[in-house]
């Protein structure tokens, strides 16, 4: 017999699993609970009293079926077609996977360091205001991601299996409680190991990845991809190609402007990033001097109009730390992190506002790249 029951429970209690499984029998009418499953964990401050909801599974006279997972689905692909994946961020690496799944090979090719080299890179930045224009805080192994909190929520629910890629990640060792949590985050501490882990696999089942690798052409033949050009002397044949390259490559986009394939401007967010003493949002947010030491650092959203024009917040770091992001000499730009932990005393945040199409010029119709330049 199995039932799914909605609990509150208070901050005290969350680690304390009898009064869980407690509860959950009082409210299922049951005589005896023979296993608990949480399903979902979030926070509710919306009243005076915070408690964590939960939805949780129960089972009377059976067990549940543990998920096998996917890495065992996954078998050699050495032997078959290759496709190539240029950048080795979340989307080529995920991309990967997805091919191997379906028994095509990827051959990777990233113009920065891998995750463990790239660290020196992000020292320079820090220290020494030294920028690498293909190893940074946006390029090299794991891409943005990896060195920039590591958040993983996203209200796009149609682009494809959220839940296959959480599993994957703790399949690759990031820790389960992401599989429950309504705002999960691993942090940029852990997820380097586990980028790390994701490379092996895809070396492991017959895939390449090749780092100081920077795409500079693209071999276009008969109006077709057939390959590109690495580091502007070496011929890569082989279709097809995912581009995985983020938004931070510019030199892809007036890449692909010069071949005359299509790619049109769109509306995009600008704006600062805010810090603020983290103690401040915690007392807003939980309504008391003192945060429960079984409650996170406390984040918040905020939405608005101005002028008509849509400001928001994004990205927001709880118990996080501002970092230099920029992706070549002379830029300016800042990002946002944080710690498994989420220890810092600082939290920050970008507060942005919508930037439409018209804020481009009026060449915006017939000049793809006017946002970038206007960025």
């Amino acid at each position: 017999m199995y039932k799914e029951i909605e609990l509150a429970i208070s901050p005290e209690d969350i680690q304390n699993l009898e009064i869980i499984r407690q509860k959950a029998l009082e409210k299922s009418g049951w005589d005896k609970i023979d296993h608990l499953h949480i399903r979902k964990r979030s926070i509710d401050a919306r009243q005076r009293k915070i408690v964590f909801r939960l939805r949780v599974q129960i089972y009377q006279g059976e067990l549940p079926q543990k998920p096998a997972g996917y890495l065992p689905l996954l078998s050699s692909v050495k032997e078959q077609p290759s496709a190539i994946i240029v950048g080795a961020g979340p989307a080529g690496y995920f991309a990967a996977l997805e091919l191997i799944e379906r028994g095509i090979r990827p051959i990777i090719f990233e113009r920065g360091l891998n995750v463990q080299e790239r660290r020196k890179s992000l020292r320079d930045i820090q220290q020494f205001g030294l920028v690498d224009p293909d190893s940074n805080y946006c390029f090299g192994e794991g891409g943005a991601g990896t060195y920039s909190d590591g958040k993983l929520y996203t209200r796009s629910h149609k682009r494809g299996k959220i839940e296959k890629v959480l599993q994957l990640l703790v399949e690759h060792g990031a820790p389960a409680d992401i599989l429950v949590d309504a705002h999960p985050h691993i942090g940029s501490n852990k997820l380097p190991r586990i980028i790390q882990a994701i490379r092996e696999t895809i070396e492991k089942y017959g895939g390449e990845i090749h780092f100081k690798s920077k795409m500079t052409d693209l071999i276009i033949k008969g109006n077709e991809v057939q390959g590109i050009v690495i580091n502007s002397n070496k011929e890569i044949l082989g279709n097809p190609v995912i581009l995985a390259t983020g938004h931070s490559a510019r030199d892809v986009y007036r890449l692909l402007a010069q071949k005359n394939i299509k790619i049109e401007a769109k509306p995009f967010a600008l704006g600062v990033r805010l810090e603020h003493p983290q103690p401040i949002i915690d007392q807003i947010q939980y309504r008391t001097k003192e945060r429960n030491k079984n409650l996170p650092a406390s984040s918040y959203n905020i939405a608005c109009q101005v002028e008509k024009r849509g400001v928001f917040s994004f990205c927001m770091c709880p118990g996080g730390l501002i970092v230099p992001s920029a992706t070549a000499p002379g830029e300016i730009v800042v990002n946002g992190m944080s710690l498994s932990r989420r220890d810092s005393p600082f939290a920050n945040s970008g507060f942005v506002t919508e930037i439409r199409l018209e804020d481009f010029g009026e060449d915006v119709l017939q000049n793809p790249l006017a946002g970038m330049e206007f960025q």
